[in-house]
Order: C-alpha cells, then sequence, then structure tokens
C-alpha cells in the first residue's frame, strides 16, 4: 500500500524528472523549438510531429477559451487549460502564466504543480497597463516563486520574460542594454532562461545571448533571422507564441467564407493523383 507522502514524493520525482527533461533541452547553440499550443489537440498535433516538449502560449489559450490575452482568462480556466495538455502529452509541458495571474509564488507553483507542468513564462511587465515592472521587484518574485518550487519538493523551469523590447523606452542600444540588465539579474534570483521577447534583429540577438551569459529565449516571427542563423548567434530556445494559432484561425476564416458563399472549402484535388 502507498501511503499518502509517498504517492507526493514519487509525483516530486517525475515532476523533477519532466524539469530536467525540460531543462537540459535548452542548449545555446541546439536551440528547443517550440511551435506553441493552445488546448489537447494542438498538443497532440504539435508532439507526434516530433517535438520533444510543448509550450502554451497566453494568448492562444485566451482566444481559445473566449478571452483577451493580458490575464482576462480567469486562472481557474488557464490552469485546467494547461493541464488537459499535460494529460494528453508525452514530453514535458511548459506554460505561459503572464505574471501569474495574481497569485502568490507558494500558491503559484502548488497551483502549477497540480496540473503537471515543468516550466512557466513569467513577464516583467504589467498585463494591465504594460507598464514595465521595477527589475527588482520581478527578480525578487522570480527568487520567491523558486523558493517556493524548493519547499514544496518539486522543480520548475523558470522562463523569466523580458519586455524590454514590448513596452520599453529609449534607444536601440538602451533598450539592449536594459535587456542584458534585467536578463543577468533575473538569472541570478533563481530564472533558467531569458525570453527578451520582440528582439528581432540580428545583431541585437548575438548580442543578447553574449551579453545576458545564459540561456535566451527568441519569439520567431516574420524577419526574425532563420532557425539556422538563431542557433549559430547562440539562441538556445525559440517560440513561436500566437502565430500557429492565429494561422489556424486565419485559415477558418477562409473557409468559412467559402462555405458562406456556397463554394467548397477545400482546395481542389491534384487531377494528377
Amino acid at each position: 500500500m502507498t501511503t499518502e507522502t509517498g504517492t507526493d514524493d514519487t509525483m516530486n520525482r517525475t515532476a523533477a524528472q519532466r524539469a530536467a527533461t525540460l531543462r537540459a533541452l535548452h542548449v545555446p547553440g541546439a536551440p528547443l523549438v517550440l511551435p506553441n499550443v493552445w488546448d489537447a489537440a494542438s498538443a497532440r498535433t504539435v508532439e507526434a510531429a516530433g517535438f520533444p516538449a510543448l509550450a502554451t502560449g497566453s494568448a492562444a489559450v485566451a482566444s481559445a477559451l473566449g478571452y483577451d490575452d493580458g490575464q482576462a482568462a480567469p486562472v481557474e480556466e488557464m490552469l485546467a487549460a494547461v493541464g488537459r495538455i499535460v494529460r494528453v502529452a508525452g514530453v514535458p509541458v511548459t506554460a505561459d502564466l503572464e505574471r501569474g495571474y495574481g497569485l502568490e509564488p507558494a500558491e503559484l507553483v502548488e497551483r502549477l504543480a497540480a496540473t503537471g507542468a515543468a516550466g512557466c513564462n513569467l513577464e516583467d511587465s504589467d498585463p494591465r497597463t504594460g507598464e514595465m515592472i521595477d527589475a527588482g521587484e520581478q527578480a525578487a518574485f522570480l527568487a520567491a516563486v523558486r523558493a517556493a518550487a524548493t519547499e514544496a519538493g518539486t522543480d520548475l523551469v523558470i522562463n523569466a520574460r523580458v519586455d524590454t523590447y514590448l513596452h520599453g523606452e529609449g534607444t536601440s542600444a538602451e533598450r539592449l542594454a536594459e535587456s542584458v540588465r534585467r536578463g543577468r539579474r533575473y538569472l541570478r534570483a533563481g530564472a533558467d532562461c531569458v525570453y527578451p521577447i520582440f528582439a528581432s534583429g540580428a545583431d541585437e540577438i548575438r548580442a543578447l545571448a553574449e551579453e545576458i551569459d545564459g540561456p535566451i529565449n527568441i519569439l520567431f516571427r516574420p524577419g526574425t533571422p532563420s532557425l539556422g542563423e538563431l542557433a549559430a548567434s547562440g539562441v538556445a530556445r525559440v517560440s513561436f507564441g500566437p502565430g500557429l494559432h492565429r494561422a489556424a484561425q486565419a485559415h477558418t476564416a477562409r473557409m468559412a467564407a467559402a462555405i458562406r458563399a456556397g463554394r467548397s472549402p477545400y482546395a481542389p484535388e491534384d487531377p494528377t493523383r
């Protein structure tokens, strides 16, 4: 008979194994590529394509749940969606949790661990206003999340999003310097990876990888250097954010418009086949 404590220990060991697997996939120069998912069906599709881990995107999940991005989705619904993805996944899952949905670090860790997720994104701007959070305050928050995970006997891969290129001010050089400053501080606070979202120039990405001196995550979008170029720049993780979800929605809209116009929504079959 397994005691309650024994069951908890087994669950924690399993969680630690998933987190260790996810963390080991963050290799500068051989990045972990994550086409972000939004529900169990998209998770199954991406995993079947051969990707070794899955990541949710808050904007895509919120949209699928019927809410706007920016912590508009109730935390219960967001975490339930993460749990459904974890349930069908045979690989580690990391969840985009914006800035924690107002949960204190201990509760955030406990409720995320209950979904089975191995990691999370936490950002350093206020989702409601877009204002940057003080770097010291954010570092303290990340340190508290790390401490809560340690106290709970679990593990968690923390991807610290830096929003300097999204909501920061100043010249390109000043934004680069601030991103580096924040990234280094967040790594010291216990983050595993730094995510300077919307950094897109080849030179600035290379500088971020070199100067932050830790794994960095880049958002892949139109105009971003190729996956090969990102690898050569020392990037350790590449995310696609809401890109796949938006493309799927656009395709659905085209099909719906064709049906409404009385046409077949399907492309004509190749007569040579």
